[in-house]
């Protein structure tokens, strides 16, 4: 439940990689199956996160549109970062998620990505019907 001290550090996941701008979307994916996860912050030569790519993307912007996912760049494919840090309130991180309706929000400490946050995260710490909200108003017309 939200207290609303809880920050964005204290619902993340921890150990958020990310992958090179200049790599290709098969292993972006291999990425993905190694760590477990659904989306990879997609990072530009000095180390700066430039976006976010998920595996949705992968099927739908690349291999469905006929692409070779060996010959695409995740920061080919990357959309706009929208991100917090990690002392930003939990309810203003579900703000920016809902604003922006994505699933996955990355978490920053300065220039440097230290976790990302996922409905899994949000279905640990928030009450149903805050939970059921968030749902609606992602999913939701």
């Amino acid at each position: 439940m939200t207290s609303g001290r809880e920050t964005a550090r204290d619902v993340m996941s921890t150990g958020a990689e990310c992958i090179g701008a200049h790599e290709t979307l098969d292993r972006a994916a291999q990425l993905m199956r190694t760590h477990g996860v659904g989306a990879l912050p997609v990072c530009g030569p000095d180390e700066r996160v430039t976006g976010i790519i998920t595996d949705r993307d992968i099927v739908v912007k690349c291999v469905a549109a006929g692409h070779d996912p060996s010959q695409v760049t995740a920061g080919e494919l990357a959309t706009g970062l929208v991100w917090v840090s990690a002392d930003t309130s939990v309810e203003e991180a579900l703000a920016r998620m809902e604003e922006h309706r994505i699933k996955r929000l990355p978490v920053m400490d300065g220039d440097q990505i230290v976790g990302m946050i996922s409905e899994a995260d949000l279905a640990q710490h928030l009450p149903d019907d805050q939970l059921a909200e968030f749902v609606h108003r992602v999913y939701g017309d």
